[in-house]
């Protein structure tokens, strides 16, 4: 408790008055609770031998995605400012209501990756979009968005990232993820709306929540690695992945139009066939009421692992490969 009072609270970040080759710890107050006390954000900052790139780096904008955690830890646990060129700037919890009731949604039931960047006199969830966006993210040219799945799903190894831009299809290439899936800009994200701003920004789906997984995290810290090495921040070779990443065009999730006893087949980085079963569902008594197939050729990117299903309920999320891409970035010289 001592160290952490220590750490000072600050009200806005002024990167010109941090020293040069410092690590630096802060509390941002960013809002405050029906207590009049503040709601404070965590952020480390690792502040080189210059200052003319930022590359920020986000986690737990959903209260249980936790594996991000301890990949910033980690990150700024051994990043060398004395060679470093650049600012790196870590927040390690960006929804802190949601990270202490241990809940995926912001305190008034809001999902605050929805609704990025907010709004200056907007409700509860859009004031503290808005402040984060004004105080943190806009000073960023590079972000890393790390997530997880939800509650019932899991999710292999992928990226989100607007694949027709240079930059960040390269951050995205870097990560040795299994799935890149194609996602364009304006869609209410973090990763969204940063770019909206001129941010270079990728989203990683780094395992599960609720848990920290350890091959996750370390992927995820290769692959920071590797744009750090990429943007010029730090002089280390890059790890290339021993296999490539599947380049979806786009994604989307199946549904159940029945409630029941939900399975679904095939795993996650499998590849299914257009009119394949992929889940079935039982009454209670173990009667087959309903078989799903696949509507096209894909991969599976995440599925349901819940086996209690009512109707609606998601089945898996089906990534439709994009067979000319990898040609495409290869012709502009992307992939190497």
């Amino acid at each position: 408790m001592k160290e952490l009072m220590q750490v000072p609270i600050i009200q806005k970040l002024e990167l010109e008055q941090i020293p040069a080759q410092t690590l630096s710890r802060y509390w941002l107050h960013i809002v405050s609770d029906g207590l009049a006390n503040p709601i404070l954000v965590p952020l480390i900052i690792a502040k080189g031998k210059t200052a003319d790139k930022i590359l920020g780096v986000t986690a737990a904008v959903h209260g249980n995605e936790l594996n991000g955690i301890p990949v910033i830890q980690r990150l700024f646990k051994e990043i060398d400012v004395k060679q470093l060129d650049g600012i790196v700037i870590g927040i390690p919890i960006v929804n802190v209501p949601s990270f202490k009731r241990k809940k995926r949604r912001f305190n008034d039931g809001t999902d605050l990756n929805h609704i990025m960047p907010g709004k200056k006199d907007g409700n509860v969830s859009q004031v503290y979009a808005y402040r984060l966006f004004d105080r943190i993210i806009k000073h960023f040219d590079y972000l890393l968005d790390l997530h997880t799945a939800s509650f019932g799903r899991v999710n292999s190894y992928y990226i989100r990232a607007d694949m027709k831009d240079p930059i960040t299809a390269k951050m995205a290439l870097l990560q040795n993820a299994q799935i890149i899936v194609h996602n364009p800009p304006s869609d209410g994200t973090l990763r969204g709306a940063a770019e909206e701003l001129g941010i270079k920004a990728i989203t990683l789906e780094v395992g599960n929540p609720n848990t920290f997984q350890k091959g996750m995290i370390r992927s995820g810290l290769t692959g920071l690695y590797n744009v750090l090495s990429y943007l010029n921040f730090i002089d280390e070779p890059i790890e290339m992945p021993q296999k490539p990443s599947v380049i979806c065009k786009h994604s989307y999730w199946l549904y159940t139009d029945r409630g029941g006893v939900l399975t679904v087949h095939p795993s996650v980085t499998d590849v299914v066939k257009k009119d394949n079963i992929i889940s079935t569902v039982q009454n209670v008594f173990g009667d087959v009421i309903s078989q799903y197939p696949s509507p096209e050729d894909g991969i599976v990117i995440g599925k349901s692992v819940s086996p209690v299903n009512q109707t609606g309920g998601r089945i898996l999320h089906l990534g439709i490969i994009d067979h000319n891409r990898e040609i495409v970035l290869e012709q502009e010289g992307i992939i190497n």
